[in-house]
């Protein structure tokens, strides 16, 4: 199968999320696809079969396939486009989630997700735990995920998570937010449970990250940056019951895999 890894959500070489991306005729076996993205030990790795002008995709992180995933499905959409695999500025991807679509947009790929609508939680000493020192200001939950505000982006940009009380949590991962300093919102996301101890950019988390900040900022269109050690931009906005997530690609390899 020819692999490709590209850096989304940058357009910087070694920043941004890494995705694996395989493309085949057909989908292996899912223990081979599970193999190939522990071997890969990237966040995610996604396994793509076109069929005319849609795509079949799954991802996999390094432990467990997930539902859906951001960067995985930028990086994808990026191979399409570069590699002339379709017609026109549009290309559909079926997957767990549903039918999505993303967009280029100049310099940008536009992805439309389903909206995640955060659910309010009281705090708990489980999720203090989680972040030690930091102080939380709100919690809630994002379908999947554990939403925690914490007081500013400095808390965000200097936690250092305890990730065996993250891993006991009931949530695929944890997102941590602030108010940003010069954008809209900052995050990181930890994911131990799925093997991914702290996702670089998380365009998943995202669904979840638009509709919390913009009740809060009263706004429907965001700028915001995953301020882990790699980093990465991504545009976000409401569309009625969707979320449209926007970010840059680049290649970083391009290769086969045999198996």
């Amino acid at each position: 199968m020819r692999y490709f890894v590209v850096d989304a959500f940058t357009d910087e070489p070694f920043h941004g999320n890494p995705a694996g991306v395989c493309l085949m005729d057909a989908f292996p076996s899912d223990a081979v696809m599970q193999a190939i993205a522990a071997q890969n030990n990237l966040s995610e790795t996604a396994f793509a079969v076109p069929t005319g002008d849609v795509v079949a995709l799954r991802w996999f992180t390094p432990a467990a396939e997930v539902d859906l995933c951001g960067h995985a499905t930028l990086g994808t959409a990026a191979v399409w486009f570069e590699e002339g695999l379709g017609s026109g500025d549009t290309v559909t991807f079926e997957t767990r989630s549903g039918a999505l679509t993303v967009t280029r947009e100049d310099r940008r790929l536009t992805m439309d997700f389903p909206r995640n609508d955060p659910r309010p939680l009281p705090i708990t000493a489980a999720m203090c735990r989680a972040v030690g020192e930091a102080g939380i200001v709100a919690a809630a939950a994002g379908g999947d995920d554990l939403l925690l505000e914490l007081v500013d982006e400095a808390a965000v940009r200097t936690l250092v998570p305890d990730m065996a009380a993250i891993g006991a949590l009931e949530f695929r991962g944890v997102i941590v937010t602030a108010r940003g300093d010069d954008c809209d919102m900052v995050s990181r996301f930890f994911g131990p449970r799925v093997g991914v101890p702290e996702d670089p950019v998380t365009g998943s988390a995202h669904t979840a990250l638009t509709p919390y900040w913009a009740a809060k900022l009263g706004k429907d269109s965001l700028v915001a940056r995953q301020v882990s050690q790699r980093g990465g931009t991504v545009w976000c906005s409401l569309a009625g019951n969707r979320v449209r997530i926007a970010g840059r690609a680049r290649r970083y390899l391009t290769g086969e895999i045999a198996v």
